[in-house]
């Protein structure tokens, strides 16, 4: 496993695109921190972007990969070799390569601008492991799909779909259950469903450490309110977890009953 997750890290570490998702975080860093010194706000606008282009460069860059590697996974699976081996090895590769680049383009402008000095590095620390967080969940999804779908049209379809569905679709759907339910008590119900999406998730977690009431919303209010800033923190980075576990234990179950 370990030598085919070096493989595959170091095959997409060297790949233009992870140099210009690297490139992308490393200006973004220090374009913000140049027009705005005050590092929290700084925080507060990376997670706004991260919460939501962190899943879609997973879903896509491990779509792609699986695809693109499909011929050099086949003559692994000719090998002696598990199959969870290699498909852990694959994932874990792929992951770990685009959250290095989140890692290495985010922690250079902020260290260059004295975030380790500042009261703001522990913001800052869980800003970076939310995103690695969305990464592996959101690249875990991708493989998924790919392992289920032998057309690439209809699993770059799919793995797009689900990121809009997460990212965008989620919270407008749950909108309108709040409004059209308003007659009822639906403080269980949101936190049910806050917990079911890794990116509502991630978000209200940035927020109860940043511990800004203004900025909590409905969800992220009533976490605060039923656990408290400790609990709701250590609620959430459980779930998030947790949905990190629950797509590789499914990626290993597909492989298995896949026929090749």
């Amino acid at each position: 496993m370990l030598k085919i997750l070096k493989y595959t890290f170091a095959d997409l570490i060297r790949s233009r695109w992870s140099y210009v998702y690297l490139a992308f975080y490393l200006i973004l860093g220090f374009v913000l921190l140049f027009l705005n010194n005050d590092l929290s706000k700084a925080v507060i606008t990376l997670m706004n972007i991260i919460v939501v282009l962190t899943p879609m460069i997973g879903t896509i860059f491990g779509i792609m990969y699986f695809y693109s590697a499909r011929e050099f996974t086949e003559l692994l699976l000719a090998q002696p070799l598990k199959r969870s081996t290699i498909f852990i090895g694959q994932y874990l590769g792929i992951a770990m390569s685009l959250s290095f680049s989140l890692l290495v383009g985010l922690g250079i402008p902020f260290l260059v601008y004295g975030v380790a000095l500042s009261s703001q590095i522990w913001d800052f620390g869980l800003l970076l492991v939310v995103g690695a967080f969305l990464t592996f969940i959101f690249v875990a999804l991708s493989v998924n799909i790919a392992l289920r779908n032998e057309n690439k049209v209809k699993g770059f379809g799919y793995a797009i779909l689900l990121w809009l569905f997460m990212a965008v679709i989620y919270d407008g759907l749950f909108l309108i259950s709040l409004m059209m339910f308003d007659d009822y008590p639906l403080d269980k119900f949101s936190l049910v469903v806050s917990v079911l999406n890794p990116v509502d998730l991630s978000r209200i977690l940035i927020l109860l450490k940043l511990d800004i009431s203004a900025l909590l919303g409905y969800t992220g209010a009533l976490f605060q309110n039923f656990f408290g800033n400790g609990w709701g923190m250590l609620i959430s980075l459980s779930m998030l977890a947790l949905w990190s576990f629950l797509p590789v234990r499914l990626l290993i179950r597909t492989a298995r009953r896949k026929d090749f």
